[in-house]
């Protein structure tokens, strides 16, 4: 049985990073940066950002019932907060030994 190989690469497969200023990067840096190493600050970074976006809801008016969809993660700044949760979940129940599943929806 023979290999193929190929001596080019296709590069119109990676899009390219468009250029820019991201004015929230800093921002997202020091979130992700924080670094979970008490017991007191991992549960109130679970107790304040939630496990599921608290705006979703289903709302009757006159009637009939409308759905308001999950808007969180048109958060520019979601990723790193679920990280970060997801930081003091695994701390608390790593590093403390403590359950978590009062703070899992």
């Amino acid at each position: 049985m023979s290999t193929i190989t190929h001596s080019h690469h296709d590069r119109s497969v990676i899009p390219e990073k468009i250029p820019g200023f991201d004015l929230l990067s800093p921002l997202r840096r020091w979130v992700n940066q924080i670094q979970i190493c008490d017991r007191h600050t991992a549960h109130l970074i679970c107790q304040v950002i939630p496990c599921c976006c608290p705006f979703e809801r289903d709302v009757t008016l006159l009637g009939r019932t409308f759905h308001i969809p999950a808007l969180c993660e048109l958060n520019p700044l979601y990723n790193e907060l679920i990280g970060l949760r997801f930081r003091s979940l695994s701390y608390l129940s790593d590093e403390c030994g403590e359950d978590v599943t009062k703070y899992i929806c």
